[in-house]
């Protein structure tokens, strides 16, 4: 059985490194691909402490952390995110950026990421004056040399829940590929939903 808690604004403080544990293993995947620190994490989730609007959806299994999943308002995401938002003529104040999703593999396909995003949605209802949700997902080629044959993209999954993908919302993050000597570049593509 999996329980979910949610966690808003100082409240996170608590699981900030379970979740940081959590996207360091499971975005070791492709295509995230992500070679993590202690270090990169806790620059990344400050950005969650600090917002005071901030939610984080953990799932559990068995008392143990098996999935998160956060979000918060686009006006205080980093400047990276905000950017493509901005340059489109969005009103940030009207954006709700739902940002990972994270679930060790055994718990997929058990309904957990539906509602993640119901968790992540109905925040931004009760925080009122949202009228779109974001995230965006990493862009690679297809026949990048480390995609699974088994790999299935999410954007099945996405479209049933109400997102489209927006080639025009595009922007850039700076990580470490697994077996990258250095952080590079990566293409990132924003879905949107209006509320």
């Amino acid at each position: 059985m999996i329980e979910l808690q949610t966690f808003r604004g100082p409240e996170i403080r608590g699981v900030i490194p379970e979740l940081a544990r959590l996207r360091m293993q499971v975005f070791r995947d492709f295509p995230y691909l992500y070679e993590g620190s202690e270090e990169y994490e806790a620059h990344y989730l400050q950005t969650y402490l600090d917002a005071p609007h901030s939610l984080i959806v953990v799932a559990r299994a068995q008392g143990k952390v098996v999935g998160a999943s956060s979000a918060l308002p686009m006006a205080d995401e980093m400047p990276e995110i905000k950017a493509p938002f901005l340059k489109a003529g969005f009103d940030l104040s009207e954006v709700f950026y739902l940002a990972e999703s994270v679930l060790l593999p055994q718990y997929r396909g058990q309904g957990i990421g539906v509602k993640f995003f119901e968790a992540r949605e109905a925040h931004a209802h009760t925080l009122g004056g949202f009228r779109y949700a974001t995230f965006c997902a990493v862009d690679r080629p297809e026949d990048h040399p480390l995609r699974p044959v088994e790999h299935v993209p999410l954007d099945l999954f996405w479209q049933k829940r109400g997102y489209q993908k927006r080639p025009d919302l595009h922007t850039r993050l700076s990580w470490r590929d697994l077996g990258e000597p250095e952080e590079t570049l990566k293409g990132m593509t924003f879905w949107l939903k209006e509320l």
